[in-house]
């Protein structure tokens, strides 16, 4: 499965575009829409590269939530890689949201608050990550955001 303009859209809205290099809350050198692969001080990018570094790191995302195998709508699908986009493969795999994903991919209350918990950047509750949380899950249950 790939990601949707849908997913690509609510992923480019919340990560937004920087043409220099800067260090995001979590304390990674960051460029483009989210990207931090290679990614140091000074490096700049255009928006045809952003595009190009979006579509290396959603391949890795995608490949994360295939690997899962579980059943998925393509909007559960775009809600699940932005989540994994954000906040890594490493982390989605040792998460709780994961492990109750396994037992059922149904919108329920519990793992509605698995999925927000992921509010957190550099320690601190992060604003712009609970809208995001709000709107993946959004996209997760009813298809939109």
């Amino acid at each position: 499965m790939k990601t949707s303009y849908i997913g690509r859209n609510l992923i480019k809205t919340f990560e937004g575009y920087r043409s220099e290099a800067y260090i995001c809350p979590a304390g990674k050198w960051t460029i483009g829409y989210g990207h931090t692969r290679g990614v140091k001080e000074g490096d700049t990018c255009t928006k045809t590269e952003a595009d190009i570094f979006l579509q290396e790191d959603l391949r890795d995302a995608e490949r994360t939530v295939e690997a899962t195998g579980l059943s998925l709508s393509q909007l559960q699908f775009d809600a699940l890689v932005s989540l994994v986009y954000n906040i890594g493969s490493g982390n989605f795999h040792e998460s709780t949201l994961l492990k109750r994903l396994k037992t059922s991919t149904a919108a329920s209350e519990s793992l509605e608050e698995a999925w927000k918990r992921w509010k957190y950047a550099g320690g601190e509750i992060q604003k712009g990550l609970i809208r995001r949380r709000a709107a993946e899950w959004s996209l997760y249950k009813r298809g939109f955001f």
